[in-house]
C-alpha cells in the first residue's frame, strides 16, 4: 500500500532532484528519505528516478506520479480542510425561522453580519407564525428561531436577543393620534385589533396585564395572526393596537405610534433545541450574542 508520507518525500525529491535538498525540506536524514524512496518503487515495482553519481532525474513514470502525487496530495489537504470546516460550522446549511416583528429589528442585522462572516454556508431564512416556529424547532425543521418567548419551552435554549416597549398604534384620525403620550386608561372605551394569545401568549399577556392596570379588559373587536395586518387594520380606523415599538419602521400610511406611560416591555428571544445542535449553529449564536442586548432569557 502506498504511504501518505512516502508520496510526500517523492514529490519532494522530484520537485528538488536532489537527496540533500529534499531531506531538508522534510525535515529529515537522507537515509530515511532513500528507504522511502525505495519502498515506494518496491510498492510500485517501477524505478521512479535515474541515478548517477551526480545528478537525479525522473524517469516517464516517475514524471506521471508527480503530477498525480500533487493532485492525491492536494485533494487529501482540501479534505482535511474541508472536515475541519464543517466541524467549525464554516460549510453546511442553517435554517432560521422568525416572526414578523422581528424583521423590524433582529433580523436584518443578524443575516447581513452571518452572510459576510460565513459566506459558504447555505443560509436560509423563513418567516413564519411564532406558534409554527416552536413545532418546527422541536421537529428538526429548523435550526433556531427569533421569536416572542415561547410556552412550554422546556426541550428548547433561550436568550434574548431583543427588548423594547410597546407603544399605541392608532389611526391617525383619532383623537388621542395629537398627543404625545397616552395613558392606557385612555383607551378603555377604544376597539382593539390583537393577536390570539395561542399566537403568542407573552405578547398577548402584555398587551392584557398593561390594560389590566389600568383598569379595562379591551374591547377586541378583531383577532389576527400577523403584526403586519394588525397594523393595517389600525391604518383603515379598523381599532388600536398595542404593538412593540420597531413596527414604527413599518412607516404605514393612515396609522401613528405613541409611546404609552409605564410601557411595559416585551422581549424577542433566539430559540433552539437542546439536542445535538448543527455545526453551523453555534457560529450565529455567537454574532447574536455579540449585541449588548443579547442575554439568557428568562423562563416564560
Amino acid at each position: 500500500m502506498i504511504e501518505t508520507k512516502h508520496l510526500r518525500s517523492f514529490c519532494a525529491l522530484a520537485e528538488t532532484l536532489h537527496f540533500g535538498r529534499a531531506a531538508d525540506r522534510l525535515n529529515l536524514s537522507q537515509p530515511p528519505l532513500s528507504r522511502q524512496i525505495a519502498a515506494l518503487e518496491r510498492d510500485l515495482g517501477i524505478a521512479l528516478f535515474k541515478r548517477s553519481s551526480r545528478s537525479v532525474a525522473l524517469t516517464a513514470g516517475g514524471a506521471q506520479l508527480h503530477a498525480d502525487a500533487k493532485a492525491i496530495l492536494g485533494l487529501l489537504e482540501q479534505a482535511r480542510k474541508n472536515a475541519t470546516a464543517a466541524e467549525r460550522g464554516e460549510v453546511g446549511a442553517l435554517q432560521i425561522g422568525f416572526t414578523s416583528c422581528a424583521a423590524y429589528n433582529v433580523v436584518p442585522r443578524i443575516v447581513r453580519a452571518y452572510s459576510s462572516a460565513f459566506p459558504d454556508v447555505r443560509f436560509t431564512i423563513r418567516e413564519q407564525l411564532p406558534g409554527d416556529l416552536s413545532t418546527h424547532l422541536i421537529e428538526g425543521k429548523i435550526d433556531a428561531a427569533i421569536m416572542f418567548p415561547p410556552e412550554n419551552a422546556q426541550a428548547l435554549n433561550l436568550r434574548t436577543v431583543y427588548t423594547e416597549p410597546l407603544c399605541a398604534a392608532l389611526p391617525e384620525a383619532h383623537p388621542l393620534a395629537k398627543k404625545r403620550k397616552i395613558a392606557i386608561a385612555e383607551l378603555a372605551d377604544t376597539p382593539f385589533v390583537i393577536a390570539p394569545r395561542a399566537i403568542a401568549p407573552s405578547l398577548y399577556d402584555a398587551i392584557i396585564g398593561h390594560c389590566h392596570t389600568g383598569g379595562f379588559t379591551p374591547q377586541v373587536r378583531l383577532e389576527t395572526r400577523l403584526q403586519q395586518t394588525i397594523l393595517n387594520l389600525v391604518a383603515e380606523g379598523v381599532g388600536v393596537a398595542l404593538l412593540p415599538r420597531s413596527m414604527k419602521k413599518a412607516r404605514l400610511s393612515g396609522a401613528v405610534f405613541r409611546p404609552i406611560q409605564d410601557a411595559p416591555l416585551v422581549h424577542q428571544v433566539v430559540a433552539w433545541p437542546k439536542r445535538e445542535l448543527n455545526p453551523c449553529l453555534q457560529g450565529f449564536l455567537n454574532l447574536l450574542s455579540a449585541s449588548p442586548q443579547c442575554r439568557p432569557a428568562s423562563s416564560p
